[in-house]
């Protein structure tokens, strides 16, 4: 498939469903022609589940010499092992007959490796909290950036809850970036305290939803669009238009058995003019009362900002 020899194909991955490691690997075929747009040129970590998501599972941030795996340009990350990179449908089957479940992505691109393209906005609800509530959350997130002049893009987060893409033109460092969405964040906090939380962790959030902004920092990654979940069920994060909200049935709606009857019937890309936003983040700043205490770009020496190169996943 894709030229690549699909080993063990028959291995149920998620004993829940029966899903079985070639039908992850047909999705990851089907999907990677819309995948790949946000993909390439964006550093890349991945979560494998080789024996099935009840099993051990490995979030990799560097092809290690792993076969079939290829590095970024390791000028990017200078005193690191090279992040993944994807850019062509080969890589995409190559990564997911190693037992690849989940891929997850930088904010930046090697065009400009420490100045993020986009802010994102994770909206993980606490228990007790509904799904009815997750969309209005959503929606609410939404119009608070609009008064801040920014569009927002959605997709279902192939979980429990919700991603808003954010795309900027990458002028500001991350520091920066990750400040003003913890802004954004806490603004929101403020305001809507019973539905709202910008502290993480399962107590803080109970009954309410901590927007994650934590993913703007250097180095850490979100689950990239048309990504499987490693959880029962195998969702997929979908990016669809806002139009859509109202009919979806959770964050999981989609799964990578049902996932390509949607691709297959979309008539054009629900994020097209997202690829044409050039937003400028400093007016944002402006309107939200945002100052940063300095303009620095990321320690990128820093070893301490990042994981070990591999560590048992966790649930996101």
């Amino acid at each position: 498939m894709g030229g690549v020899k699909v080993t063990h194909g028959s291995r149920v991955i998620d004993p829940s469903t029966g899903f079985t490691k070639l039908d992850i690997v047909r999705y990851y075929a089907q999907a990677a022609p819309w995948a790949l747009p946000h993909l390439a040129g964006r550093p890349a970590y991945i979560r494998r589940a080789p024996l099935g998501i009840t099993g051990r599972m490995v979030f990799q941030q560097h092809p290690e010499g792993t076969r079939g795996l290829r590095g970024t340009d390791p000028a990017l990350w200078p005193g690191h092992e090279p992040a993944i990179a994807f850019d062509s449908v080969e890589d995409v089957v190559a990564a997911a007959q190693l037992g690849m479940i989940e891929w997850h992505t930088w904010n930046s691109t090697a065009r400009a490796i420490d100045r993020p393209d986009r802010i994102v906005f994770d909206l993980d609800p606490g228990e007790g909290v509904g799904w009815p509530q997750v969309q209005e959350a959503a929606q609410l997130v939404r119009a608070f950036l609009q008064e801040l002049g920014l569009a927002s893009w959605l997709k279902t987060s192939g979980g429990k809850g919700l991603h808003l893409f954010v795309p900027i033109v990458p002028r500001q460092a991350y520091d920066v970036v990750k400040g003003f969405s913890e802004a954004v964040v806490q603004h929101m906090a403020r305001v809507l305290p019973q539905r709202f939380v910008a502290r993480s962790g399962p107590r803080n959030r109970m009954g309410r939803i901590f927007i994650d902004y934590l993913r703007n920092g250097w180095v850490q990654s979100t689950a990239e669009a048309y990504s499987a979940r490693a959880r029962p069920g195998l969702g997929v994060s979908m990016p669809v238009r806002w139009e859509e909200l109202e009919g979806l049935a959770g964050g999981d709606h989609w799964n990578i058995v049902s996932a390509p009857s949607r691709l297959a019937g979309l008539a054009d890309d629900p994020w097209g003019a997202y690829w044409q936003a050039a937003q400028r983040l400093a007016p944002a700043m402006r309107a939200l009362g945002f100052a940063p205490a300095r303009a620095a770009g990321p320690a990128r020496g820093d070893a301490g900002a990042t994981r070990s190169r591999r560590t048992p996943a966790r649930p996101a």
